[in-house]
């Protein structure tokens, strides 16, 4: 066999096994796994904006996109992530197009100050959730991602598009950003509370992130 054969047959079996190594999911199986994901994704949502009817109408538009693109979902990939990557991309377009990025903060900040006590299940919970609104868009989705959706560095990083080591400040960041705002007394609240709740919350939502990525990824 001539050498221009030879690598014409190695050329072909390369081509042959990435052809191989793309396996989309069924519909079935496909539909399957986005079921399950849902809730983070609301979780995800809701985190970003702020608002419920908002986080609901991008979750059902990031499902709709998904399913349009099954085929180029890689079988044995995490669909949670692949799917924050929607969610995230139609949430700052949305964001561009309606030019609220700054007017939308301060507008779900008094909505959320201004919920009936009795909504109030968990009153430090809801001080971090207002904390989290006064951070800037990147350390706040870097913190949901990593603290409170139990991503990895990296699995966060692919998410927004940028690099592992950016992730790690904007967290390390936000962190210390969130504890200044809750243990300085900055954040406005319909009540005074202690310092010590709010750093439980804290601890609660951005502490254990291995544990949550081995369990939730």
């Amino acid at each position: 066999m001539s050498e221009s054969e030879t690598n014409g047959d190695e050329v072909g079996a390369e081509a042959a096994n990435e052809v191989v190594e793309h396996v989309a999911l069924s519909d079935p199986e496909f539909k399957k796994e986005l079921a399950q994901v849902i809730p983070h994704l609301r979780a995800f949502g809701r985190s970003l904006s702020g608002n419920r009817d908002l986080a609901d109408d991008l979750v059902q538009e990031t499902l709709m996109k998904a399913w349009a693109a099954r085929q180029r979902f890689q079988a044995g990939t995490n669909m949670r992530a692949w799917t924050f990557i929607i969610l995230r991309n139609l949430y700052l377009s949305q964001m561009r197009r309606a030019r609220f990025k700054g007017e939308w903060d301060d507008l779900v900040a008094d909505k959320i100050l201004a919920a009936p006590a009795s909504q109030d299940r968990h009153v430090e919970l809801g001080d971090m959730q207002r904390a989290l609104l006064h951070l800037p868009q990147p350390q706040r989705e870097a913190l949901i991602l990593v603290g409170a959706g139990g991503f990895a560095y990296e699995e966060a990083a692919e998410i927004c598009g940028v690099a592992v080591g950016t992730i790690k400040s904007r967290v390390a960041r936000g962190r210390v950003a969130l504890e200044t705002i809750l243990g300085d007394g900055s954040l406005p609240s319909r009540r005074t509370h202690s310092n010590e709740p709010g750093m439980t919350a804290l601890d609660t939502i951005m502490g254990e992130v291995e544990s949550l990525s081995r369990d939730r990824g």
